[in-house]
Parts: C-alpha cells; structure tokens; sequence
C-alpha cells in the first residue's frame, strides 16, 4: 500500500444537482406564493460525502459529470468548500435543478438531468482506471435513466486490484456489484426490506439479513435505520449495533451519505470497527439534527456521547 499521505479518496455522483430549497409560509395552491427562505446548494450524494469527508479533515476528489452553467455553479461551491473535483463536462444539456419545498410535508420536484454519451461514460471510466492499491472510492446514489443498472458493476471491473470500494445505492445497482467484494455498503432498512422481500422492525431483525449481503460477497454491512440507529457487520466477524444519539431532527437530507462519510473517515482514522461504526452513527446522525451537512465539531462532539 502506498504511505498515507499520497492515497485518493475519490466519490462519484453520476447525477449531481442545484438543489433549491425554499420555504414559503402558508402555502396555496393555485396562487402566487413568495418564499420566506431561500437556498441554492450543489447537491448529489457523492458530492455530500465529499464535503462531511472535508469537515472532518480527509481531503478527496469529487467525480461524476456536470453539465452546463448549472454545473459550473455547482463546481464553484465545491471550489469553496476547498473539495478538488475533476467531473466530465458533457457537451449536451445542464446538471439539474431539485426543487425541495420544505414547508409542504417535504414536497420535492427533481430534475432528470442531461443524458451521458458512451464516448462521456468512457472518460469517466478511465479516470477510475487510473487509481491505484490502497485508494479508496465512493459510489453514492442512483444512476441517470440513460445508463444501465451495471454501470457501478462496470467501474469496479476496471478498478485495480485493492481499491477500497464504498457503495451506497439500492436494488439491483447494488446486488450486481457484490461478488466484487466491495469494502463496504451501506443499504438503509427499507433498502435492505425491498432487496429481500420483509419487514423488519428492529435492529436485531436486521442482522440476518446483513449476514446475507456479506454471503453474497460484501465485505462490511452498515444499515442505517433513522430514528432506531443503525447496525454493522464487520468483515472480521464481529457485530455492533446503537440506537441514535438523543436530538431534534432538523433536516434527514444527507444524514445517510454523512454515516458512510463518517464510517470511512473513522476507519482511515484508526483501522478500528467500533471507532468507524461510531463515527459513521454520529456523523449521520449530526446532520440530521442540523439545518445542512454537519461540520467535523458537531460530529466529534456526538461522538462523545455514543456508548
């Protein structure tokens, strides 16, 4: 493995976004309404785990495709974040723009997003190609529709041997990916629930289930349950799981994609599995009592009081 201090961490979001939050006060229908707040922030779930990867102190690279004077606004802020990114700039079309309404129960318009050439797709291909042994690599979220379901299947072939891979996604997307033996996944409970066809209620029903993702070749299991916490099953045999941190949630947006930041930043840390797993429970869970992406202070922080 390659000293510390030259590895790539490296996250890939297929289909990034300008994500407008607004708010507006007594919402109507039908009628002219005027937003009491405002917000216009780069969105993506890899670019989410770019950022809690920089508040807690792990420089990385995002990837992905940007599109567009959308796109040039979201590599700005990213640019202001201090997060490096390198996204193929597709010729056609612009990133897309999530409309989140957030005073009308969650109401949310998204984007489709421009479509990806073959000849688009190769180039990001080959940037993967090119990281080496002890690199590490996040695939976050679902995919545009004019790309296959093997899309994360097809980066992970062309990897070199002993990339860390992290896949967050759902469904056949993240079942394909499995005999790869990816580092780590991260499905949430009703995930885990629609891949196998049950309910699950608690975190002891989810262990059995977990158990069967490592069969079918995933390395770690992290499933994150929300309210209920979450639970891990570690490569090395060992289990560990913990309710959530006592806290008002504010915003769920990003709380997933800041567990598998904080997990992964918590295992570069020390190589331990109950360190990582706490820090990936606070991390999501500091974003969740947050208005936005928690900072490294808040995550520590929580930190101290999980058990």
């Amino acid at each position: 493995m390659r000293q510390e201090q030259r590895r790539q961490v490296c996250t890939v979001t297929l289909n990034p976004s300008l994500d407008y939050m607004v708010s507006v006060e007594n919402f109507r229908l039908g009628y002219t309404n005027r937003t009491a707040y405002e917000c216009l922030t780069a969105g993506g779930k890899g670019i989410n785990v770019s950022t809690v990867l920089k508040n807690l102190g792990i420089g990385n690279t995002a990837l992905g495709f940007m599109a567009g004077f959308t796109g040039q606004e979201a590599m700005r802020q990213l640019r202001e974040r201090g997060i490096e990114s390198r996204f193929v700039m597709l010729h056609k079309g612009q990133t897309r723009i999530n409309v989140k309404l957030q005073s009308v129960e969650g109401t949310e318009i998204n984007g489709q997003g421009p479509d990806i050439s073959s000849r688009e797709l190769a180039c990001l291909t080959d940037q993967l190609s090119k990281l080496a042994a002890g690199d590490v690599l996040f695939l976050s979220g679902s995919i545009p529709a004019c790309l296959p379901q093997d899309t994360y299947l097809h980066f992970m072939e062309k990897l070199a041997a002993d990339v860390m891979t992290v896949v967050d996604a759902s469904g056949e997307l993240l079942t394909k990916v499995l005999p790869l033996r990816p580092f780590l996944i991260k499905p949430n409970r009703h995930e885990l629930e629609e891949i196998f066809g049950v309910t699950l209620t608690d975190r002891l029903s989810v262990i059995p289930y977990a158990k069967k993702m490592q069969e079918m070749g995933a390395g770690n299991v992290l499933v994150s349950m929300a309210g209920q916490g979450a639970v891990l099953l570690a490569e090395d045999g060992s289990v560990y799981e913990a309710p959530a941190p006592e806290g008002k949630l504010v915003n769920g947006v990003g709380a997933g994609d800041s567990m598998v930041a904080g997990f992964v930043a918590g295992w570069l840390e020390k190589r331990d599995y109950g360190h990582a797993f706490r820090m990936g429970l606070a991390a999501g869970s500091a974003t969740a009592f947050s208005e936005g992406l928690a900072s490294g202070k808040e995550i520590r922080a929580l930190y101290k009081e999980i058990r």
